[in-house]
């Protein structure tokens, strides 16, 4: 990484040759995964089935918010005709085609649908006649095979936008020009509604269902938020380490890191405020089927957790990156990265486990497994997918433009 070069390089000047490494995370990486995945699901599901389908769950939704965040990342950045990214526009978008993998990993989900969601069976849960009678009126969209047809489409669709941008970017290595960079900025405009719609509904099936009574308007928002937040972190990560083994040819600076901490900040703001907002008109509302979701989490056993988010997703990221030396720094950004990344794994631990833990939060031995199973399996698909392929988009218009960035 030119992090601190006195001369900027040129698009002549950058040496860059299809991608051969990434191996270790395909094979190693991915065959780990894979093991870890087999143990979480098998033994867990003989000996805790209800923790196991939880811990996997929480898993899922980690990395799949993710997923569906870097396609948005992608196609925001193409929408708004960012150039400054140019350089970077690789590893997002082989982070964009991890999107696939996640119709295979949906699966257990599926199979326990039972064991995770009280709307698939209401009157074994013990609900009151008043509650039965609302989830029977939900029923044309709680239902098993309406949640699988969804879930299909959400990730289907995403990876038609997902690899009709990577295809046509890769074309442009080949051919150049104007015309397919015009054909992926008006694509990406056209589609970004959908995707958000997306990754909305899908945190609606996923997540909120989990309590079938209740529902909030911006939980998707809110989901939205820290899966972004989170995606532009793996950015910091891979950028750090691209730069550690020059992917770029030395094309990216300081001032894309800057960058790039400049939006986790905004993000992390973004987070916070959509929280917030949806406490305060929720608690302000008092609408009985709305306050129960946070008069379960204010018991003593999960309030403790609510205020580690306060502090560890907001306050503590939010002072790291006010500080101009560390967005410029690629090595204490890539700490920053891991510390957000650490605390959106509780944040949707907080999210989901609630309804499985209503007296406080627990740990079980599937929930570290479940998170670096399907953690690790992702990563090899991003891997795989950049594997082969330009590191750089070497013929883009706007490529030198990037190389030349300086934040205003």
């Amino acid at each position: 990484m030119s992090s601190h070069g006195s001369s900027t390089p040129t698009v002549a000047d950058l040496q860059v040759e299809p991608f051969r490494g990434g191996s270790r995370w395909i094979g190693v990486g991915g065959g780990i995964g894979v093991v870890l995945l087999l143990v979480t699901l098998l033994l867990g599901g003989m000996t805790s089935p209800r923790d196991m389908y939880y811990s996997y769950l929480v898993a899922f939704a980690y990395w799949a918010g993710i997923a569906f965040a870097s396609v948005l990342l992608l196609m925001i950045f193409h929408a708004t005709h960012a150039r400054w990214v140019t350089i970077l526009r690789r590893p997002i978008e082989a982070m964009a085609m991890s999107i696939p993998i996640f119709i295979i990993l949906m699966i257990p989900i599926w199979i326990g649908m039972k064991e995770i969601y009280s709307w698939v069976d209401p009157a074994a849960a013990g609900f009151s006649p008043e509650a039965l009678k609302k989830i029977a009126h939900k029923a044309a969209y709680l239902n098993v095979t309406a949640f699988i047809v969804r879930s299909v489409l959400y990730f289907a669709f995403s990876w038609f936008v997902a690899w009709r941008l990577y295809s046509l970017s890769r074309r442009q290595d080949k051919e150049g020009g104007t015309e397919l960079l015009g054909r992926q900025r008006k694509f990406s405009a056209g589609m970004l509604p959908f995707i958000a719609l997306a990754i909305t509904f899908a945190a609606f099936d996923w997540l909120m269902s989990l309590h079938p009574t209740w529902y909030s308007t911006i939980f998707g928002v809110y989901y939205f938020g820290g899966s972004f937040l989170s995606a532009l972190s793996i950015l910091a990560v891979v950028t750090y380490h691209a730069g550690r083994i020059n992917l770029f040819s030395g094309g990216m600076n300081v001032e894309h890191t800057a960058s790039i901490g400049k939006l986790m900040l905004a993000f992390v703001c973004f987070w916070t405020y959509v929280a917030f907002s949806q406490l305060l008109l929720i608690w302000i509302a008092g609408l009985p089927e709305e306050i129960p979701f946070y008069i379960t989490r204010f018991k003593p056993g999960w309030s403790w957790v609510g205020v580690v988010l306060i502090f560890c997703h907001f306050f503590i990221p939010f002072g790291a990156l006010l500080s101009r030396a560390r967005k410029r720094d690629p090595k204490r950004l890539f700490r920053v990265a891991l510390w957000i990344l650490a605390v959106h794994y509780i944040d949707i631990y907080w999210l989901a486990m609630p309804a499985l833990y209503k007296d406080g939060a627990a740990f079980h031995w599937t929930q570290p497994l479940a998170f670096a199973g399907v953690g690790l399996v992702a990563i090899a698909t991003a891997v795989w997918a950049l594997r082969g392929h330009l590191p750089v988009p070497i013929r883009d218009p706007y490529l030198a433009e990037s190389l030349r960035y300086r934040q205003p």
